[in-house]
């Protein structure tokens, strides 16, 4: 590598600064020069022959020399050329003087062994400064513009974008920065052969569009196109990139150049793809939770008018409308808990209760929820359990619904009439294989990979449109990796059925049954008091709520009254002085949190029992609830064991349970 050029730059020093070296063999006019010079404000060196210019030349770097052409040891055609010719003084100022008479041959033998200009004499003091001065104004301009290309290299090479210039019509490669070939992948030598190398790497769908645009360009049409690179070494062997180019003109407004930019946008794309998915998602979900949620509204809308229609005496079709209420709402509540548990995995608030629990107590749980969708599809079940206790380290409640939904996904996606197999297999390695298998339409290899992704929905079986929010699937494979497991999905293609693998670790069997709970009650066994009669106040703004679910208070042996406002409940509450009330939150004007706080200030209800009844569930609004005074939190729409409980007697503080 050659070593870099002292910048001698006279931009901004004065005449007394600058060094010029005079060089004559004739002392009477080596010292008129001389004087001249000093007398424009310039410092002066002198030198008597060719030998001593080039040596003070290289020690001295004047900004410029005034020679002789007539030296007696060395020509000064000769000095010139070599002092132009060295790399330590190639930008030395060379002003060539010589005699009277001379030639026009000598004078262009001068200026092509590289003097700047040439003075014959005699010369004149004043066309001797003048000529210094214009010299060292060119050599300004010429410092000016070096500094001025270096600090646009400087930025080109260190900048990720690529910088390039071409002649106005775009065929010629005047320069392209270092960041070509990071980018490209390919060496800029190349473009010195091959101007149009950079068009090989681009994506062949892409280049013929991208080659007629650039063929535009010189002529003054706009050129800014995003293409894709193909590049072998980068993820999927695509770079996205955005090109720009622009001419540029001169002082008088005339293109001389063409000048292209070029950045990688891949990230920005990538991000762009993410968004357009997550948008479809969304409005995929969207477009099923309304539908999802009409499903049970129109059965339910339903039977209520049957039951207004229908004679009180006929108790069969009466009983028909109450079960189809009851299997609506029931799948109203799944979904609105499948919401609630995307909100807690989105938080990373989804938690475990972890106790060692015996996988067949799970299992027949699981089943227990999925056995009404599979006798409604007419599916036949196959199950394959081990007789052999398998002990987990894991949350009952949320392996069952894990386990539930793998059978639901199946009896979902199986034609009527399709087989179901649930088989559990102890694997050697401490593990347990929870498989799942159907007949059914199978799984696309497109949506294999996304299968466990939030709201993707596969296609629907044959006889039947989707149900579900596309949630069951994603949330099995978060509880399966919160557990310490996984969870896999295959099939052969469309119709030849799909399988589905939770692998769960096994706890060794000494730890087992040294700790193992004592297995629980038969759901037959269970003994249920019905409570003593209470008086109950129901608040709540929404009439036709609170009035159902005081007549359902009122069959069950309860005495109750209704109010549908905070000050209405106040009156009445003193009035009719409970033992229990039960708040709606969202109200107008007074929400349920001041009319408790209202309740708790009062010495009347100091020891009343306050239920909230609301649509919010979250940890944080059980913790509003609590700190507002109320002794229980249920969520709407509560089940009959959840509000029977809430009234029993002996039951205190049942927000320390949830």
């Amino acid at each position: 590598m050659s070593t870099p050029v002292k910048d001698r730059s006279v931009s901004n020093m004065s005449n007394s600064d600058i060094l010029i070296l005079n060089v004559d063999d004739n002392d009477g006019a080596r010292y008129v020069k001389t004087r001249i010079l000093q007398g424009a404000g310039f410092t002066v060196a002198e030198a008597a022959n060719g030998t001593d210019a080039l040596t003070m030349a290289r020690r001295l770097l004047p900004a410029l020399v005034l020679l002789d052409v007539k030296l007696p040891d060395i020509n000064g055609i000769e000095v010139c050329r070599l002092i132009k010719s060295d790399p330590a003084t190639c930008t030395i100022l060379v002003l060539q003087t010589s005699a009277a008479l001379t030639g026009r041959d000598d004078k262009i033998r001068g200026l092509e062994g590289g003097a700047d200009n040439y003075l014959a004499a005699p010369i004149e003091a004043d066309e001797l400064v003048a000529n210094v001065n214009a010299l060292l104004r060119l050599q300004r301009v010429q410092a000016d513009l070096r500094n001025s290309e270096e600090r646009f290299r400087q930025l080109t090479d260190n900048i990720e974008d690529v910088f390039w210039m071409f002649s106005l019509d775009g065929s010629e490669l005047l320069y392209v920065s270092n960041a070509y070939a990071t980018m490209w992948q390919r060496p800029a030598q190349l473009l010195e052969r091959a101007p149009g190398d950079w068009l090989d790497a681009i994506h062949a769908d892409d280049r013929a569009a991208v080659a007629a645009r650039w063929q535009l360009a010189g002529a003054g049409e706009p050129f800014d196109e995003e293409y894709r690179l193909t590049i072998p070494e980068v993820g999927a062997g695509v770079r996205w990139v955005r090109d720009r180019a622009f001419l540029v003109r001169d002082a008088a407004d005339v293109p001389y150049r063409l000048a292209r930019i070029t950045s990688d946008i891949t990230q920005r794309r990538d991000m762009e793809d993410r968004l357009h998915a997550a948008d479809d998602n969304k409005n995929d979900f969207l477009a099923t939770l309304a539908h999802e949620l009409r499903n049970p509204l129109s059965p339910i809308r339903n039977a209520v008018a049957l039951m207004g229609e229908v004679a009180p005496a006929d108790v069969a079709l009466h009983q028909k409308a109450r079960q189809i209420i009851v299997r609506q709402v029931a799948h109203l509540s799944r979904l609105v808990d499948d919401l609630l548990d995307v909100a807690r995995i989105s938080q990373g608030k989804l938690t475990l209760q972890l106790q060692r629990t015996e996988l067949h107590a799970i299992v027949d749980s699981a089943l227990e929820t999925a056995q009404p969708m599979l006798e409604s599809r007419e599916h036949t079940l196959h199950v394959d359990v081990p007789s052999t206790p398998l002990f987990i380290n894991g949350d009952p409640v949320r392996l069952a619904q894990a386990i539930g939904n793998l059978l639901h996904n199946a009896a979902k996606f199986t034609n009527r009439g399709g087989e179901v197999r649930l088989q559990i297999t102890r694997l050697p390695d401490s593990r347990v294989s929870i498989g799942v298998h159907d007949n059914g339409i199978g799984i696309t290899s497109y949506n294999l990979p996304r299968i466990f992704n939030m709201f993707a929905q596969g296609a629907a079986a044959h006889d039947r449109i989707h149900d579900g929010l596309g949630i069951g699937l994603s949330l099995v494979s978060t509880l399966a990796h919160m557990h310490g497991g996984s969870v896999h999905a295959s099939s052969p293609g469309i119709d030849r059925g799909s399988s589905f693998e939770l692998i769960l670790p096994l706890l060794d069997d000494d730890a087992a049954l040294t700790d193992a709970p004592a297995p629980a009650p038969a759901a037959g066994a269970a003994v249920v008091r019905k409570p003593g009669m209470r008086r109950l106040l129901l608040v709540d703004d929404n009439v036709d709520s609170s009035e159902v679910m005081g007549e359902l208070l009122g069959v069950l042996g309860h005495e109750v009254m209704l109010a549908h406002d905070a000050e209405r409940a106040l009156a009445v509450a003193r009035d009719y002085l409970p033992d229990t009330i039960i708040l709606d939150i969202g109200m107008p004007k007074v929400d349920g949190y001041a009319l408790a706080r209202m309740l708790r200030d009062d010495p009347l209800f100091a020891s009343t029992r306050l239920i909230a009844h609301t649509g919010y569930g979250s940890d944080q609004d059980r913790q509003k609830t609590r700190d507002a005074g109320f002794d229980f939190h249920l969520v709407k729409p509560a089940n009959f064991d959840e509000l029977e409980r809430s009234l029993r007697p002996s039951q205190v503080q049942e927000h320390e349970k949830k």
